[in-house]
């Protein structure tokens, strides 16, 4: 991590204190689907039975086998009427 982005983050941290950031995890799984105007993103990480969801308006390349640094906070999403943990991501970056 380089000091510029430790600011940002410590600065966006600092601003919601409800955020986590966790570095350094490798990506088992991404997922990109087109919803609407948007791509929604599913990442699976190493260790983690929990989904990391976010949207882009453009696709982007496949983060699997990579390690990231990743901002977000926790979710609960409803689907076919059962209550899922999520992790709704904020930021995401290649380490």
């Amino acid at each position: 991590m380089t000091l510029k982005e430790s600011k940002a983050t410590k600065k966006l941290m600092s601003k919601h204190d409800k955020l986590i950031h966790s570095e350094g995890l490798t990506v088992d799984s991404h997922i990109q689907r087109e919803q609407d105007d948007w791509i929604m993103n599913t990442v699976m990480v190493k260790d983690v039975d929990v989904p990391f969801k976010y949207k882009r308006k453009k696709k982007y390349k496949s983060l699997v086998k990579n390690q990231v640094n990743i901002t977000y906070y926790p979710g609960i999403e409803s689907i076919a009427g059962f209550e899922m943990e999520v992790m709704n991501v904020v930021r995401i970056k290649l380490c």
